[in-house]
């Protein structure tokens, strides 16, 4: 597992994606995903609110190839915005990209939804892609399967893709506590690891000093810090830092180049450098942000 999967699998356990998801579910009563962008299985899979059509078709492999391209055409799109497609029996997907930083590390799946009452006469064209597709199955089952689809008007759909666009970006800005805070079970050693970073963050710390403060060789203590922390010392260290400027940058009074030495960075060029990877925005865009919420 990646880094990116790693912030990503946090997040998908975390109180804060699971009660969203329940909330949304009861809400549309639509499903919801929070998948990587290269995941290679059908969406929605397993879920309470899965499309009843859809599980049917995910048990066919002709149809869930099908449904496949779907899903990779939706996660090829949706970089910048979300993006939503229709598949062959008419339903709609949606994928709303997750990004830490720059970076997008996941999407926000929802659809399976029709934006048109399903009717007898219109499965027509259904059956028709079934029997092209060789798609095996009682056709009788599958149509009344394909008249019970969630049904929303395009503007009610839409609203509920917005709304996970909302919730993207607040998984986006809790994303690094969520990264500091793996629920990963932790060896004695990377507990002091962790209380000595926090006692020296403000200064010039390496991880040949941690590793000597904690009695570890640099080579164990990194490999057992990445297992244990889901992140490169480097990468822990920077974000942890990132959080305690996040709180200076409140204070108007405090200049940015005041804010970067205080937490640890050496130069003010690397602390900016290191906010917009991690935060996807300069120090001063965040201060604004937060000053007219």
């Amino acid at each position: 597992m990646n880094h990116k999967d790693t912030i990503l699998d946090t997040m998908a356990h975390s109180d804060l994606y699971r009660g969203y998801e329940r909330a949304f579910g009861e809400a549309t009563g639509l499903p919801l995903t929070l998948r990587t962008p290269d995941a290679w299985q059908v969406a929605q899979k397993d879920s309470r609110h899965q499309n009843p059509f859809c599980a049917l078709m995910a048990a066919q492999s002709r149809s869930c190839a099908a449904c496949l391209r779907v899903q990779q055409e939706l996660s090829e799109n949706a970089s910048d915005k979300p993006v939503t497609s229709c598949c062959f029996a008419g339903l709609s997907d949606s994928a709303v990209p997750v990004r830490v930083g720059d970076k997008v590390i996941g999407h926000l799946q929802t659809g399976q939804v029709a934006l048109k009452t399903p009717s007898k006469a219109s499965f027509g064209k259904v059956r028709a892609r079934l029997d092209e597709m060789g798609v095996p199955g009682d056709r009788a089952a599958l149509e009344q399967a394909w008249l019970k689809s969630p049904t929303m008007t395009r503007r009610q759909y839409q609203g509920a893709v917005e709304l996970l666009a909302h919730f993207a970006t607040q998984l986006s800005a809790a994303s690094n506590q969520l990264a500091i805070r793996q629920a990963n079970a932790e060896p004695p050693s990377i507990t002091r690891a962790k209380a000595y970073i926090n006692e020296h963050l403000s200064e010039d710390i390496t991880l040949g000093d941690v590793a000597k403060a904690v009695h570890m060789s640099r080579f164990y203590f990194c490999k057992s810090f990445r297992k244990h922390a889901g992140l490169h010392f480097t990468d822990y260290v920077s974000r942890l830092r990132i959080e305690r400027a996040k709180e200076l940058l409140l204070n108007p009074h405090l200049r940015i180049s005041e804010i970067a030495y205080e937490v640890g960075f050496q130069s003010l060029t690397h602390f900016n450098r290191v906010f917009r990877r991690i935060l996807g925005k300069s120090p001063t865009q965040y201060r604004g942000k937060v000053a007219v919420g």
